[in-house]
């Protein structure tokens, strides 16, 4: 199971900003389960709500009354970095030599403990254990010569990896994407009024008006005279590293991301997936939900029916999202329920976007083979995760990694399935339009950010079991 990064949201010039915004982060609920927060603003007086947990259990009408101004941020949080506890709940608010600063982030940086030892070792004192809590040491000290956007242009150079920063202080909101477009940060319009989300379905969801992801090291202003553009980059990138696995798994089907509509990217994914490998057997059975875009594409390519013989229970949280092992495994089995008869003494090719660890689907073909299927063959919408991630998505070591421990015959037995196939990175590139400009380091060991390569860098763990990435010795 996956764990992932954050959701992002803000609007700016709308009586009923923090409304707006709640919605905004129930569209994207998917992206974080831990916590969830908004701080509002009437341009002087800053307002916050931030509480553990689901976004309707965080708020109840009354927070949402006591959240006035036009502007809000908002931000639902699955922990990179840092525990999972109240203090590490974003935006966070600082009071700088008179101005509110709040900060909303999405991502993970590579050099976040040698930015923290820099920062201590001149006296900054840290109250969480997050790289965002950086990001805000960083901005209050180059807020001594710069104006905001200055600011914010100055900690843009010093972090290094994955971040989506939404920065409101006084009257002016800024977005901001890391120079490699890790993750997704789009722009739309409601009514006049910008909003600015990790994904566009919580446009749709405001019937908002989409207009443009925000670029790679750009920084959109919006203030009391208007908007405008900058880069922040003096060298950008030759080429962006978007990361694919929000094709692939992270983001809403519904959502256009990086340019791409993500059901159609699945769809052709499983398409490519039945070119390469279809095997003879009753019916595909996608495991739901993760599952169900990419089979769709299997099955019509290789003609063969496709069945919902395993039911979600959609009152179940993402397993990934569970404290600990012993309630992700337990939530595997509430999670998804067989339909007994469809599968005793059928042939059946499960249909799943990833294998990470592998737990999840051992315990899944187990249950076929106890319920008497005769044949279970997996094929597998991307190729083998083979490497950890630095930029934001927690299968954090090698040792987790079923494909980066046992060949293809090794998780074929320890699986007990009679065929595995993985989709190969060629036929996954051809089913997205822009496949030069996505970074592919889970499955290649190739890092974009310098430094980072497999072997350089090393996941330290702090005392609070938050992750962070430092240069081996």
């Amino acid at each position: 199971m996956i764990r992932h990064e954050c959701g992002l949201f803000g609007i700016y010039g709308h009586e009923e900003a923090a409304r707006l915004t709640y919605f905004g982060l129930y569209a994207q609920q998917h992206r974080g389960q831990e916590s969830a927060g908004i701080v509002s603003s009437d341009g002087d007086a800053i307002f916050e709500h931030k509480g553990m947990g689901l976004v309707p259990d965080v708020f109840a009408e009354g927070d949402l009354q006591r959240l006035p101004g036009s502007t809000a941020l908002g931000h639902v949080r699955y922990s990179t970095t840092g525990q999972s506890a109240l203090r590490n709940a974003q935006p966070f608010v600082v009071r700088y030599r008179g101005r509110n600063i709040v900060l909303a982030h999405n991502g993970n940086l590579v050099n976040t403990l040698a930015l923290r030892e820099e920062l201590e070792s001149s006296g900054s004192i840290f109250s969480t254990t997050t790289d965002t809590e950086v990001l805000v040491h960083l901005l209050a000290r180059a807020l001594k010569d710069h104006d905001l956007p200055g600011a914010v242009r100055q900690i843009c150079k010093k972090a290094n990896g994955a971040f989506c920063l939404l920065i409101l202080s006084g009257d002016t909101l800024i977005a901001a994407r890391d120079p490699y477009g890790f993750h997704p940060l789009a722009l739309g319009r409601l009514n006049g009024s910008p909003v600015f989300a990790s994904e566009t379905c919580a446009f749709d969801l405001l019937e908002a008006a989409s207009e443009r992801p925000i670029a790679p090291g750009e920084m959109y202003i919006v203030d009391s005279s208007g908007e405008r553009s900058e880069p922040f980059c003096d060298a950008p990138p030759p080429r962006p590293r978007q990361c694919i696995f929000e094709l692939i798994y992270f983001a809403r089907p519904d959502s256009s991301v990086f340019g791409e509509q993500v059901y159609l990217c699945r769809k052709r994914m499983g398409w490519q997936l039945a070119v390469e490998s279809a095997p003879d057997v009753d019916f595909v059975l996608p495991f739901p939900d993760s599952g169900v875009y990419p089979a769709i594409g299997f099955a019509h390519c290789a003609e063969l029916p496709y069945e919902h013989a395993m039911i979600r229970n959609h009152y179940v949280g993402r397993t990934f999202i569970q404290p600990s092992q012993s309630m992700r495994n337990f939530a595997v089995r509430v999670k998804i329920n067989p339909v007994r008869p469809m599968i005793e003494g059928k042939r059946i090719c499960i249909v799943d976007d990833s294998i990470v660890r592998g737990t999840t689907m051992m315990t899944r073909v187990r249950k076929l083979r106890e319920l008497g299927a005769r044949e279970v063959h997996i094929r597998i919408s991307s190729p083998p995760v083979k490497f950890p991630c630095y930029y934001g998505i927690d299968f954090a070591s090698r040792g987790e990694l079923i494909a980066a421990r046992h060949s293809l015959p090794e998780i074929i037995e320890k699986l007990d399935v009679d065929s595995l196939h993985y989709l190969s990175i060629e036929g996954m590139l051809h089913a997205v339009m822009h496949s030069d400009s996505y970074c592919l380091a889970c499955f290649t060991g190739e890092y974009p950010i310098y430094g980072c390569e497999a072997g350089k860098y090393r996941l330290e763990s702090s005392s609070d079991g938050g992750m962070c990435a430092a240069l081996q010795d």
